[in-house]
């Protein structure tokens, strides 16, 4: 089954439009510099701006913990104002346990990629969202070990070229990509999944509500909350950094499909997330070619 979502029409933005007003810092305040080591077109400083952003919002920095796991951006340890602790390979979750039960009025969040997490360390992320931790775990998924130079992971997709899958992923010989967000969502300990991305602007403000509500879901005691977040790597993706967003949204976004996976109890698969997100595409063409989009609260 197809999940690619169309891109919907082209913005010109070799200008700023009439209406255009800044509306707020452009520096989250608990970044402490804008210089960071990614690979230019690398998306998860927009991942790291997303979530330092919520935490001011929701007044928590001062009792947040973050568990960094080993990869691209565990960099980013030396650039956010947060407390927080180093784990190994894969085993962030658990640390993460630990803190949150020792130290249960912070906000516990760890930070891991597809490598970290869904390779070296699927059964810690998995045993404890079963437990119902509270505590919340953000994926960076680009397909690919980034760090190492874009080796195969147990996310990349069928058809996705890596240093050791050059003509692809293949089913047969290297098995299917793991949903890791449709895995965790249909665990009873899990209060919050979803799957959001950063390959355009209106993703990235999607995706940085879904990775405040989790943490508000924390706060409230509600239990294990998760968000993956779909990134890019051009570096390890072998391909032009420009062409980035548009590889994510067609590669890796057919299969890893964006949405609130399990809000309120109700699970949804990707494939009611593929058809939720057609359907909203549409109704944003028609209201466009009606006249343009109202401001939404």
């Amino acid at each position: 089954m197809s999940t690619s979502v169309p891109l919907g029409p082209v913005i010109d933005t070799t200008v700023a439009p009439d209406a255009a007003r800044k509306v707020g810092d452009l520096t989250p305040d608990l970044l402490l510099t804008q210089e960071h080591h990614m690979c230019p077109g690398c998306g998860e400083p927009l991942v790291l701006r997303s979530f330092l952003e919520a935490l001011t919002e929701l007044d928590v920095a001062q009792r947040s913990v973050a568990v960094l796991g080993i990869g691209c951006y565990t960099s980013f340890g030396m650039t956010m104002d947060v407390d927080l602790i180093q784990a190994l390979h894969g085993r962030a979750p658990s640390v993460a346990t630990g803190v949150k039960r020792m130290l249960p009025d912070s906000i516990v969040f760890t930070l891991q990629g597809d490598g970290d997490m869904v390779n070296e360390g699927l059964q810690e992320v998995i045993h404890t969202a079963a437990r119902g931790e509270n505590v919340t775990c953000i994926l960076l998924n680009n397909g690919v070990f980034g760090e190492t130079g874009g080796h195969m992971t147990a996310t990349t997709v069928i058809g996705q070229r890596t240093k050791n899958s050059l003509e692809g992923r293949d089913a047969e010989y290297h098995g299917y990509p793991i949903l890791i967000g449709d895995l965790l969502a249909r665990l009873d300990g899990a209060a919050y999944v979803a799957r959001g991305s950063v390959h355009n602007a209106g993703a990235v403000a999607r995706t940085k509500k879904m990775i405040k509500r989790a943490f508000e879901i924390q706060r409230d005691g509600g239990g294990f909350t998760f968000v993956e977040v779909l990134t890019m790597c051009p570096t390890g993706w072998f391909i032009p950094t420009v062409d980035g967003p548009e590889y994510l949204h067609d590669t890796l976004g057919e299969v890893h499909v964006m949405g609130e996976l399990k809000e309120g109890g109700r699970i949804k698969s990707t494939e009611e997330l593929y058809a939720e997100n057609v359907k909203r595409q549409h109704e944003i063409e028609s209201r466009l070619a009606a006249g343009g989009l109202e401001e939404e609260a």
